[in-house]
């Protein structure tokens, strides 16, 4: 016998205790009423129910020893039906663990003091804290709490829920973080101190009371209390991929660190919100389409409180959207008072002096505006309607610099509500075909005279209805405003008109004769998933394509996969296609993209965007982060687009193209092509 075994077998040398084994659950429990249990749970049934009675289930973490936190309060996958109540979760890396379940009532539960990292600095950390769910739907959380955790209810993929009466605050990272979870309702919450700094650090190391971001849309937020967060709610847009169609009402996101209301996202409503005491009250760069209606914005960037972050020239503010694009934008009954800047500010692209972008389409009414250095401050905007806005002691008035069809309607306090936009208008054109935009349906509920402005992309009307034809394939903004001679409503649309393709190669009903190549698949297991998608631009299916698994760098889509199409292109000048994308990887692309090839014989052809470019970052217009934009590349090159020539090429016999883009990380990604042709 061996040393080390004699002495194990006479107890010289101790052996530690194995870790306790999880409690596994296929029917109903009821536990002790103030048992302590020195292990976790697995739930592996449907319609059980889990009724703790006050009990602790403790792991292994100590306060101040992160190491020590390890494994899982409660883990259930793939169940249905679940209830689980009155239970007190601590000293886990995760509290609960839910994933790809329905119908869960999870009420009255303590998630406290597991993982819990207030000394972390700048990046992504891993989803661990309190409540961590991925594809849990149509479920209830009602009133449990997680204080002291990283993130205290983490949702991804997870839709339908109702979130209420909980305690979710003093995280260290996000009280509520949303990632593609849609429709979820989020009322009477505490979702305050979501707030990661050190004694005087000022950006707070992006903590955030709420994170909403990665196409997480139609949320619903009511009467929650989401003060004293670094921010309070940010709708983050780091990948390119917009989270619209959220509404918040009634909530309060006063003395964040920051702002109090962060948005990079469009089609987002804020309704009777407070967003006081911040550096900023609302700060909304990039947020077009969005409402404002009846928030109060209050002291916010004063020398003696919150004032990280100066502005140029305006320095703080309330109600703030400059520093990215703003269209289609109402702002109506906002009270703005005693802000270290303007009440109200929009700007137009600062680096350009609005030669990029400038602020479109905006109607400001009926905001008091009062103990502001300004009132309103803006500059490089185009298509402001002022209205029944009402100025009280701004130290420097207003200031409108730069801003073009400014229209300032005289007060008339006798006017107390704005029409009603009814708008019918076409998200899809063609080419030289006349199209009817039609807002004859709009009212005003006093039966005051309406007037028209519609702006077609640059073509101007005033009549309720309008035809126009256009001339050029691309994107249109497309707007009007409604107005009783004082108040005004506004309506938009995102309008791609298409021109006619006679010869669409490998995008209309060809998915499954695509190919692909991914850079750095040296294990081969990587794919590229081909699709026929009927969101289209021209005709009736665009190509959708993922890699998956994607290793990372260039995928390649390869059409046809055969490489024998023997097409003539010497009589073309260039490639045209149609592009979105959605991409979960921050902060999204990367190198230059699209690369479109051109494989002959013997040799290909390389063109990609100069300089570095990628058209998915920083697109051409804003709203190509959501909707489509035509990519046309020059078969020869120019200024704007490289062109290399490896082998020998001849245009008279060209075998495949193909598109490649590249990523960040390593997590599938989804692009459309449609329209695929030479021209």
């Amino acid at each position: 016998m061996g040393c080390l075994a004699l002495q194990l077998l006479i107890g010289v040398v101790p052996l530690s205790a194995p870790e306790p084994r999880p409690m596994v659950v296929r029917k109903d429990v009821v536990f002790q009423e103030g048992a302590v249990l020195p292990h976790g749970l697995v739930i592996e049934a449907d319609h059980v129910t889990i009724d703790g009675k006050g009990a602790t289930l403790q792991g292994p973490g100590k306060p101040g020893d992160l190491a020590s936190f390890g494994g899982i309060g409660i883990k259930l996958e793939g169940c249905r039906g679940v209830t689980i109540r009155n239970l007190k979760i601590r000293g886990f890396e995760i509290g609960f663990l839910a994933t790809d379940a329905e119908g869960l009532l999870v009420e009255g539960n303590d998630f406290s003091d597991n993982y819990h990292e207030p000394e972390f600095g700048w990046g992504e950390h891993k989803r661990n804290g309190g409540i961590i769910l991925s594809r849990v739907c149509r479920s209830v959380f009602r009133k449990n709490t997680a204080n002291r955790v990283w993130n205290a209810l983490d949702l991804s993929e997870s839709h339908d829920n109702l979130i209420t009466e909980n305690d979710l605050s003093h995280a260290s990272n996000v009280c509520l973080k949303l990632w593609t979870s849609c429709r979820n309702v989020v009322t009477s919450n505490n979702l305050s101190y979501g707030i990661r700094i050190k004694p005087g650090e000022v950006h707070a190391r992006d903590s955030t009371s709420v994170l909403i971001e990665s196409g997480s849309n139609d949320n619903y937020f009511y009467r929650n209390d989401i003060t004293h967060g670094g921010d309070g709610i940010f709708i983050r847009v780091l990948n390119g991929w917009v989270s619209t169609g959220n509404v918040f009402v009634e909530n309060d996101c006063s003395y964040a660190n920051n702002n109090c209301v962060e948005s990079w996202s469009p089609g987002n409503t804020y309704i009777r919100n407070k967003a006081n005491h911040g550096s900023y009250g609302f700060w909304l760069g990039g947020s077009d389409q969005t409402t404002l209606i009846g928030n109060e914005a209050a002291y916010n960037g004063l020398p003696t409180g919150l004032h990280n972050a100066p502005e140029p020239v305006f320095q703080h503010g309330g109600i703030v959207i400059v520093g990215g694009s703003s269209s289609h934008t109402i702002v109506d009954g906002n009270h703005c008072h005693h802000n270290n800047g303007g009440g109200i500010v929009f700007r137009g692209d600062h680096e350009t002096k609005g030669a990029k972008w400038r602020t479109h389409h905006w109607i400001i009414q009926n905001n008091r505006l009062e103990n502001n250095r300004w009132g309103i401050w803006g500059r490089w905007g185009d298509w402001i309607h002022l209205a029944n806005n009402t100025f009280a002691d701004n130290s420097e008035g207003n200031h409108l610099e730069d801003v073009t069809e400014l229209v300032e309607a005289k007060p008339d306090p006798s006017v107390t509500k704005a029409p009603i936009a009814i708008v019918r208008t076409p998200q899809r054109a063609g080419v030289g075909q006349p199209v009817v935009f039609d807002a004859s349906q709009s009212s005003d509920p006093a039966g005051r005279p309406l007037t028209y402005r519609w702006d077609l992309g640059g073509f101007v009307a005033t009549k309720p209805t309008v035809e126009h034809t256009f001339t050029q394939p691309g994107f249109y903004r497309v707007g009007v405003t409604v107005t009783n001679g004082v108040l005004a409503d506004l309506d938009f649309c995102d309008l791609i008109v298409a021109d006619e393709v006679k010869d669409e190669m490998g995008t209309e009903g060809q998915a499954a004769r695509w190919g692909f190549e991914l850079q750095g698949n040296d294990d081969g297991r990587g794919r590229i998933l081909f699709a026929d998608d009927p969101d289209a631009v021209v005709g009736r299916f665009s190509l959708r394509w993922t890699p998956n698994p994607y290793p990372g760098m260039y995928a390649t889509a390869i059409f046809p996969k055969s490489r024998d199409a023997g097409w003539d292109l010497s009589k073309k000048s260039q490639a045209s296609f149609w592009l979105k994308a959605q991409n979960p990887n921050i902060p999204g692309f990367q190198e230059p993209g699209p690369v479109l090839r051109l494989y002959g014989k013997e040799g290909e052809v390389k063109i990609q965007p100069s300089g570095g470019r990628n058209l998915l970052v920083g697109t051409p217009f804003s709203e190509a982060r959501w909707t489509w934009m035509r990519v046309s590349i020059p078969l020869k090159g120019d200024k704007d687009w490289s062109r290399e020539e490896s082998g020998k090429v001849n245009l008279e016999r060209i075998d495949a193209v193909s598109i490649s883009l590249d990523s960040w990380g390593g997590d599938p990604f989804t692009a459309w092509i449609d329209g695929l042709c030479f021209e």
